[in-house]
């Protein structure tokens, strides 16, 4: 029997890197990085690093020994962490979305993210040296603000790099990797924060340098194809405004994956970012800075652990949703120790399970993300609007847990933690194209 023409497989043309941007979406193998995957699967934790680092000692421990110093009284000090964080983070919300609109257009013969990568790590770097000269309130909400507008511009494009250059066979490992780099430098940060407590200007002046260096030493070894041949399309303020809107009717894997992601950040941020002042006020410990290195390191362990096995075995089972549901519900029985006993033994056990499953959400989420995409022309753009549901509970979460602990004390943290990411989990199972 003969076939007939609606047999016969379709012929595309082989996805170059302008048909790519043209025509491609998440769910498409971009053209093959200049200097290959496996450079750029290694160098990206870390470029993760070099950021997050960053965001794991300033917010949560140098930003706020910073306002201790300053500000005596304790609920002052709560009020005006929670004052800096709101305020810095709307900075941040902004920034992402803005930083991906902009590198989705640049032309230029070194790509779209390397000049805004760059640009984003030294103007932060500047921003962020200034804070540790700022002796009253207002200049350090003005330079914190920038600071989080700066390297957004940076982490923004940065995260486009996994869309852009790898193929969606290796997103569980390059996502793995990629969390390996964001979660040793948050937790690291906080780590190394700790130990700078008393030497804040010094430590925002060995953050800053470090990611310029890091940073360009990423793009300089990972270059882009050139974007000066791409079209371009007309700019819209209005179409920009839009983009905060994620729609659950025309995109809904990409509203559900979004929202699950914004729950889970903001549950798990509120507390771990409150981490600081909980040790001190609510747990009874003396010292907090002598414990959080020790932390650090036990929740190391288990985000080690569930990022390196998570990733690459979504990627051999082909399936992303059950790594990140069971996740997120073991984020949620990790919180139900220090609620039920609040004990710095609790704190730990606490943190041990977290890690683990928030390695594990780190690992596999990334990758699950990259596919629900909706179109190369704007990968940077769609994931600066994804990346608000990360960045902004690390730098807003403080700022929402100084308002509850005003309200109703330490103590409520936790079932509100605990419901977040249990509804982040249940979001999960409505993403219909990805398994």
């Amino acid at each position: 029997m003969s076939s007939t023409s609606s047999d016969a497989p379709e012929v595309r043309a082989p996805i170059t890197e302008t048909t790519f941007v043209a025509t491609a979406s998440g769910e498409d193998d971009p053209p093959t990085p200049r200097k290959g995957v496996r450079r750029l699967l290694w160098w990206i934790i870390p470029a993760n690093f070099a950021i997050f680092v960053i965001w794991g000692a300033v917010p949560g421990i140098l930003l706020q020994a910073q306002i201790i110093a300053m500000f005596p009284d304790e609920k002052t000090q709560v009020a005006n962490i929670a004052i800096v964080s709101t305020i810095g983070a709307l900075g941040a919300m902004i920034a992402q979305p803005a930083a991906g609109q902009l590198s989705d257009r640049t032309r230029s013969r070194f790509g779209r993210r390397a000049p805004w990568i760059i640009a984003g790590a030294i103007v932060g770097g500047i921003a962020l040296i200034a804070l540790g000269f700022m002796n009253n309130l207002v200049g350090i909400i003005v330079a914190w603000t920038l600071i989080q507008i700066a390297y957004n511009f940076a982490q923004g494009p940065l995260s486009a790099i996994l869309p852009d250059r790898v193929p969606v066979a290796r997103r569980g490992t390059f996502a793995a990797l990629s969390g390996i780099g964001l979660m040793f430098g948050a937790l690291g940060g906080q780590i190394i924060g700790s130990q700078l407590a008393h030497s804040i200007t010094l430590g925002y002046i060995i953050f800053a340098v470090f990611a310029v260096v890091v940073l360009l030493g990423f793009v300089i070894a990972n270059p882009d194809h050139p974007s000066l041949n791409f079209q371009n399309e007309p700019f819209s303020f209005g179409e920009f405004l839009r983009t905060f809107w994620v729609s659950p009717t025309k995109h809904p894997d990409f509203f559900w994956a979004f929202t699950g992601r914004l729950l889970l950040y903001t549950g798990y941020f509120a507390v771990t970012g409150f981490q600081l002042l909980i040790l001190k006020n609510y747990l009874g410990v003396k010292d907090p800075f002598s414990v959080i290195p020790l932390l650090g390191i036990l929740s190391l362990v288990g985000i080690l652990i569930a990022t390196v096995v998570s990733g690459p075995l979504s990627d051999k089972v082909g399936r992303r949703k059950p790594f990140v549901f069971g996740s997120s519900l073991l984020m949620a029985v990790a919180l139900v120790f220090p609620m039920i006993s609040p004990s710095y033994t609790s704190w730990m056990i606490m943190t041990v399970i977290s890690g683990f499953g928030f390695g594990m959400f780190q690992a596999v989420d990334t990758a699950l993300m990259s596919q629900v995409l909706p179109s190369a022309k704007n990968f940077a753009k769609d994931l600066g609007v994804v990346n608000i549901a990360a960045t902004l509970p690390q730098t807003f979460a403080p700022g929402v847990a100084g308002a509850i602990v005003l309200a109703f004390g330490y103590g409520a943290l936790f079932p509100i933690a605990i419901v977040l990411s249990v509804l982040g989990a249940v979001s999960v199972w409505f993403i219909k194209s990805v398994k």
